[in-house]
């Protein structure tokens, strides 16, 4: 175990944080918890709106009171999921330059960055063809297109397909704009004018530049039959389409958790990279697909009291541990554990570094993952079409996420079963040793006595 966790440390521990602490990474991470509220928000919307479909009871009520005015209130859902892409443009724009500001001393503005990067992103929604050497916007009646945007439901690209163009498009931005600052490419006002008007003739200059950029990349890829859009889109979507497979979930948990035992906060991390492919999958089932890891699955499905699958265990050392650490820990742990809060037990037990637990903290979640994905992959239970609060209790997490699928809460119920019967053994083998550890401490003291 000790050539494991070296391992780990070596070839895992030490280049992901250094990956944590590129600057990209950081921004995307801002942007995602950023998105959260209005992710939860608009999910909310869309959940009250599909209850009929699972309590079939109250399609009548519902029809006659709620669905008369549904359009007004699902515009919560469109201005939120529907343009999720847009957030994470802003964001990242906006953290990018001030990580860069504050780390380079460059005189950037985080909000002209923001802007800069909105520019770009709305750049590339338009879909334009080439017809007889003539680029035109696309209009098409029949699916949907007007002036070259595609409406489906609102504006396809802003919504969380458009995730990914969204983040690059605001790379490219912010470091055009880092550019025209390092050379000196702005236009300079005297310090007599206020900041607002400084700071707007500041970005003068790299809007210009970042439009020819944008339309000169756009129009080479106009002419041979695509755009930037769905250039960008290629690699992106296979890397998607492995987080639809058993395989690909196992990989991720796996790296969660590896991170987790050498000490570093693995879904946090990992998190940064999975978050948008998430929500991309999410917003597919709601629209008539079925894909397991979507959403909230690890904390509704997988990790229930948190990282590791420990929240039966964490009752378990409360109620039955023999030894008196454990015993405290457990009970001191367990109101946390509930609302999926374990860092408690993670460094006090604790798992990081901890040969007797190791294994246990990454099967467990490995077996909930099978589980979970088997449960939707062959619709025994609904896929999630809905985000939820990270905490929310066992049970209640996977209900609200399935659009009310009472079969969901028994499968999160199982799976948190299924964990604690793993954890067992190795538990109760750490808590012997731990336990003969104070006996023969407390003899030392009489004898020292």
């Amino acid at each position: 175990m000790n050539t494991g966790f070296v391992i780990l440390q070596k070839y895992l521990m030490t280049p992901m944080a250094k990956i944590s602490q590129f600057k990209i990474v950081r921004a995307v991470m801002a942007a995602g918890m950023a998105s959260v509220p209005f992710s939860i928000v608009g999910s909310m919307f869309l959940v009250f709106n599909t209850l009929p479909m699972t309590f079939t009871g109250l399609e009548v009520f519902f029809e006659n009171t709620f669905f008369r005015v549904s359009d007004l209130y699902m515009i919560a859902n469109t201005a939120t999921i529907g343009i999720l892409a847009l957030y994470f443009n802003f964001v990242v724009g906006y953290e990018l330059t001030k990580i860069e500001a504050e780390e380079t001393g460059l005189k950037v503005n985080a909000l002209n960055g923001a802007m800069l990067s909105v520019f770009a992103f709305f750049m590339t929604l338009p879909e334009l063809i080439m017809q007889n050497g003539v680029i035109t916007l696309v209009n098409d009646q029949n699916n949907l297109v007007f002036n070259g945007l595609r409406l489906q439901p609102f504006i396809f690209r802003l919504g969380t397909s458009g995730i990914f163009i969204a983040i690059v498009m605001a790379i490219v931005a912010t470091n055009l704009y880092f550019l025209c600052v390092r050379r000196n490419w702005v236009v300079k006002m005297p310090e007599t004018v206020p900041l607002g008007v400084s700071r707007s003739f500041t970005a003068l200059i790299p809007t210009f530049v970042i439009a020819f950029f944008v339309i000169i990349v756009n129009g080479i890829f106009i002419y041979f039959g695509t755009d930037i859009f769905n250039i960008i889109a290629v690699p992106f979507a296979f890397v998607t389409n492995l987080t639809k497979s058993w395989l690909g979930i196992m990989v991720i948990l796996f790296l969660i958790h590896a991170l987790w035992v050498v000490g570093i906060h693995g879904a946090s991390i990992i998190g940064a990279f999975i978050t948008p492919i998430m929500l991309t999958n999410m917003t597919e089932n709601t629209a008539g697909a079925h894909i397991p890891f979507a959403g909230e699955f690890n904390n509704s499905l997988v990790i229930l009291g948190g990282s590791g699958s420990t929240l039966l265990m964490t009752f378990f050392i409360a109620f039955f541990a023999k030894s008196s650490q454990l015993k405290i820990l457990g009970r001191a742990s367990a109101v946390p554990a509930i609302f999926n809060i374990n860092e408690p037990v993670i460094f006090g037990m604790p798992i990081v570094y901890n040969p007797y637990l190791a294994l246990p903290f990454f099967l467990a979640p490995m077996a909930c993952g099978t589980l979970g994905y088997l449960a939707i992959n062959t619709g025994f239970i609904h896929p999630i079409i809905a985000l939820i609060p990270w905490p929310s209790p066992m049970g209640l997490g996977a209900f609200i996420s399935t659009g009310g699928d009472y079969k969901a809460a028994i499968v999160a119920i199982f799976s948190a079963i299924l964990a604690l019967l793993i954890y067992i053994p190795f538990v109760k083998l750490y808590d012997n040793k731990l336990y003969k550890d104070e006996q023969g401490k407390s003899e030392n003291q009489i004898q020292t006595a």
